[in-house]
């Protein structure tokens, strides 16, 4: 595959990947929890280093997903304690966010490991880091990791459909029928935090975001079936990508920052055509209210 082709797929990995788990963060206004454990993480990336001394990615997502579900917990408990949810966020975003970056600049500063890497990322740069199996190239690491994870994901989701579904819209029922919200919560939690560490290397956790939320929230927008909202959702995602691209190399601009820049640009093409929840559709609505009232 050639050199465009590599970040084409790279970043419509992480569209559909980042959009099929957004999904249930909109259905459950979680949205921002996405923005503090896309950030926490990097406390886990810094831990697993300094434990494992390796930046091999099997300590990368151990130590994601064990301050990711620690996000997801202090977030819980300070809810439970009646702190209100965005200030409990705030409190727990920052508070590890900080940590993280106090312990990268005192014991991992001399190591290919920084803030800026973290945060901002660089796609261009993912066909030359590849995965050698017995002297032969394989394709870029991060294909075959975010390719993974969206098969784990994609595994998940079709296990417990079911319980992701009540959990998502109505937990008191959920948690009449039996079903155990809470562990469906920190299941979601542990996949939102593998899906995070998984794009670091490709778009960034700051841009992962964007693709975390924009993709589903233009699909809510489009549909009220959950089925057909995860799979327009990760095609929103993946569009994102490849029109960003494009538009990157026409302007000659972040690669990065294009593609979470064209997902905003969908959103906004959906929040205004939408057939149902659209700004036209409203505004023909009340037109034929008022015009019969």
């Amino acid at each position: 595959m050639s050199y465009e082709g590599w970040i084409l797929l790279t970043g419509a990995l992480v569209g559909i990947t980042c959009g099929i788990v957004g999904c249930f963060l909109i259905l459950r206004k979680m949205a921002m929890l996405a923005d503090a454990i896309s950030h926490t993480v990097l406390l886990g990336i810094v831990g697993a280093f300094l434990v494992s001394h390796s930046m091999a990615g099997v300590p990368m997502f151990i130590g994601a997903i064990i301050v990711g579900l620690l996000t997801a917990f202090f977030v819980q408990l300070l809810d439970s304690l009646r702190v209100q949810s965005d200030a409990a966020i705030g409190v727990v975003f920052t508070s590890l966010f900080a940590l993280g970056v106090i312990l990268l600049s005192l014991f991992a500063s001399r190591v290919h490991l920084d803030v800026d890497h973290a945060l901002m990322g660089e796609i261009a740069f993912v066909p030359w880091d590849t995965l050698e199996i017995f002297g032969k190239e394989m394709g870029p690491k991060a294909v075959w990791m975010l390719g993974f994870v969206l098969l784990a994901d994609l595994a998940v989701i079709l296990l417990f459909y079911k319980e992701l579904k009540i959990t998502s819209f109505d937990p008191q029922m959920a948690a009449a029928l039996g079903i155990p919200v809470l562990l469906i919560h920190y299941l979601l939690m542990g996949m939102l935090s593998i899906t995070t560490v998984a794009s670091f290397d490709s778009v960034g956790a700051i841009l992962v975001v964007a693709m975390l939320i924009v993709p589903g929230a233009a699909a809510y927008l489009l549909t009220d079936r959950l089925s057909v909202m995860l799979v327009l959702s990760a095609a929103i995602g993946a569009l994102s990508a490849v029109f960003g691209y494009y538009l990157a190399v026409w302007f000659n601009v972040s690669i990065s920052g294009m593609m979470a820049a064209a997902a905003g640009g969908l959103f906004a093409v959906v929040f205004i055509f939408s057939p149902k929840h659209g700004l036209i559709a409203k505004w023909a609505a009340n037109r034929k209210i008022s015009r019969y009232s």
